[in-house]
């Protein structure tokens, strides 16, 4: 029987087995990094949960779309003093609102500076707990509160379809690590500051399921813990001459809908029909039943995987 020879391999074959290679190196590479990304959301998760005593300073960033498609961004600042389980201050001042929320474990001020009016609600419980009441009841969803909560990492992760470790970042002249997150309804980035003390420096979520892809990010700054943290016994002490009013009457707190009212008085003092603005919330987990009758008239309130959170 005559010997069968054995050709050498040609180009093609040497090609194929190069990019089974190369497929095969990424997918370990992905995956690693994959693990990698989690490992670190997770010890931020950690951290932040260990931490009784917790101040900070931020600056938001809320995008809006309008019908024809110009985007604004709405700019504000404040500042948030929390202490673990069920205590927390927090102020925002924007262009169209300046806000202070009180919590003591019990009743939750929510006060209008400009006005001087306030409101009070029972709420016994933990911050987790007024974060849920507040988004589910109230309809006063808070942005940014995914990072205030006792499990960070479960309510992030929630429905998380993709994970990216992105390296690392430079904000404020100093490195940090940069992740890239997505879910069926947004994608989300984090940047978390390397080292024993692993806190969100920069949060952005950008929303999927609205024309345009609006944005909210916050910063923070000027991270203490602990003893660091000033002594606050988040006692709501009323201004002189500020007034008490219903919930449902403290209009002058939300950036969205105030200049949401003033394109409706806008558009009615013009007699012109024009397409609402399109909005979105500073959240991660999606519009509850009874918030999306709203979503044709004011656009979405969206979120991913995350609860939302009255405002960082």
């Amino acid at each position: 029987m005559a010997k069968r020879t054995r050709k050498p391999a040609g180009l093609a074959s040497t090609a194929a087995a190069a990019l089974l290679l190369a497929i095969g190196l990424g997918t370990a590479t992905a995956t690693a990094d994959e693990a990698e990304a989690k490992t670190m959301l997770k010890a931020m998760s950690d951290y932040l949960a260990a931490q009784t005593a917790i101040s900070f300073g931020h600056d938001t960033n809320l995008e809006i779309v309008t019908g024809d498609y110009q985007k604004f961004l709405l700019a504000s600042s404040g500042t948030i003093d929390l202490s673990r389980p069920d205590k927390v201050r927090a102020t925002r001042h924007g262009g169209f609102a300046n806000v202070e929320m009180v919590f003591d474990g019990k009743t939750l001020t929510m006060l209008g500076k400009d006005a001087n009016l306030y409101a009070q609600l029972d709420i016994p419980g933990t911050l987790d707990h007024l974060v849920d009441e507040l988004r589910d009841k109230y309809n006063r969803p808070v942005p940014g509160a995914d990072l205030l909560l006792s499990n960070v990492y479960d309510e992030l992760m929630r429905d998380v379809t993709d994970v990216k470790d992105l390296g690392s970042g430079v904000i404020g002249g100093t490195e940090y690590d940069h992740l890239a997150f997505r879910a069926k309804e947004v994608d989300w980035q984090i940047w978390i500051a390397q080292g024993e003390h692993p806190y969100p420096c920069r949060y952005v979520i950008t929303s999927k399921d609205v024309d345009q892809g609006p944005q909210y990010s916050v910063q923070i700054s000027g991270w203490k813990t602990g003893a660091d943290v000033a002594a606050d016994d988040f006692a709501f002490k009323p201004p002189a001459d500020a007034k008490q009013i219903d919930l449902k009457e403290l209009v002058d707190i939300d950036d969205c809908r105030n200049i949401f009212r003033q394109r409706e008085r806008n558009d009615h003092d013009q007699r012109r029909a024009r397409a609402p603005l399109v909005w979105f919330w500073a959240g991660r987990s999606r519009p509850e039943a009874a918030n999306r009758k709203n979503i044709q008239r004011t656009a979405i309130l969206t979120s991913a995987p995350m609860r939302p959170t009255v405002a960082l």
